[in-house]
């Protein structure tokens, strides 16, 4: 049997649920991370940008690539559509949005008459747009779908472009009561960006200010560069950009079931609904809201929950492991992209915590 030598500071910290520290990076010498950075390094997976691993709150590792560094800003797309789900749990916990269930033209009469108009309509709430599987024809996976989100951005109101949609005929595949969870899976763009709209209306003031005041400010979170939609609301469709450390904060904030410092920044109800499946998107995916559901590691798998976006960007809580990771990517794209940072999950970063963490 081998034996690794671990800080002792390291075995304090174990059995602490904690927030991030970033005081002792890369003081634990784990093999595996070596040969993943000597891995990314050779260029076997391109593109990378950064890797961040922390287990109960301290980070293992944090490497940047490709000319990155600490205070590089990264734009890892659809990675930041889940800005939209914490925001929602902290709007309701602040009593702007009754719950989930809302009807979502509850917020958006302004944006009446629609095009396309249908009773079904009036039925769609806030929880069928986070989990992507309202009953509107919305597909980005679809070059032939009107609400393929390439249409979207040639609209200057996306709220008006997802609203006029026709409702989804489903013809290619079971309805959504024949699926898991009775609910049909589609990706959807335009959705994820409307959830900033309606969360406008509802707090009646600035969402960017409600974000800071809210999630930014109670995580440290001070360097970054939001996106707009072209009528200068927040874009949840993705794209805004951060500092990799504060996208492990975001995600180690879900991982403590929303709580920071002592204080709960988001109801632990809300993290455990949005990371609980509520859609099955195909065979070992499952979908929360706006959060994806998949099991990673190589001689045994360890259910995880992460935001995603193009080209392999994932910010990933494991709870069984008690770990967070980051890694982003610029390889937008690129059909292996997400292939790549699944395989840096599988072979190196979840055994070597598996490691740490047995």
């Amino acid at each position: 049997m081998k034996h690794y030598f671990f800080p002792f500071f390291y075995f304090l910290l174990t059995n602490i649920s904690a927030q991030i520290d970033f005081d002792k990076v890369n003081t634990v010498g784990a093999p595996l991370f070596q040969k993943m950075d000597s891995t990314i390094n050779s260029g076997k997976y391109e593109k990378i940008t950064s890797v961040l691993v922390a287990h109960n709150g301290m980070v293992l590792f944090e490497k940047y690539y490709n000319e990155n560094d600490v205070n590089s800003k990264h734009n890892t797309r659809s990675v930041t559509k889940t800005m939209a789900t914490l925001l929602t749990g902290i709007a309701i916990d602040q009593g702007y949005v009754t719950s989930e269930n809302d009807k979502i033209f509850d917020y958006l009469q302004h944006k009446l008459p629609v095009r396309n108009p249908d009773k079904r309509k009036e039925e769609i709430t806030i929880e069928d747009l986070l989990t992507m599987s309202s009953t509107l024809e919305c597909s980005d996976w679809n070059h032939y779908s009107r609400g393929n989100e390439n249409r979207m951005y040639l609209i200057e109101d996306w709220a008006k472009f997802y609203l006029d949609l026709p409702i989804f005929s489903y013809p290619y595949g079971p309805k959504p009561e024949e699926q898991p969870y009775g609910r049909a899976f589609t990706y959807c763009t335009a959705g994820a960006a409307l959830m900033a709209e309606i969360l406008q209306n509802a707090i009646k003031d600035d969402l960017v200010e409600f974000a800071k005041k809210h999630l930014f400010e109670p995580l440290a979170i001070e360097d970054y560069s939001l996106h707009y939609t072209p009528l200068e609301i927040l874009n949840t469709a993705g794209g805004s950009e951060y500092r990799s450390r504060d996208f492990l904060k975001l995600i180690q904030l879900c991982l403590n079931k929303g709580q920071w410092n002592g204080k709960q920044i988001i109801a632990s109800s809300w993290i455990e609904k949005a990371s609980s499946p509520k859609a099955n998107v195909r065979k070992g995916t499952d979908y929360g809201y706006l959060l994806w559901l998949k099991s990673f590691g190589k001689d045994k798998k360890y259910k995880s929950f992460y935001m995603s976006g193009n080209g392999g960007n994932k910010v990933l809580a494991c709870p069984e492991l008690q770990m967070s990771v980051v890694i982003t990517t610029t390889n937008y794209g690129n059909s292996e992209g997400h292939w790549y940072t699944d395989d840096i999950m599988n072979e190196f970063i979840v055994p070597a915590v598996e490691k740490l963490a047995n």
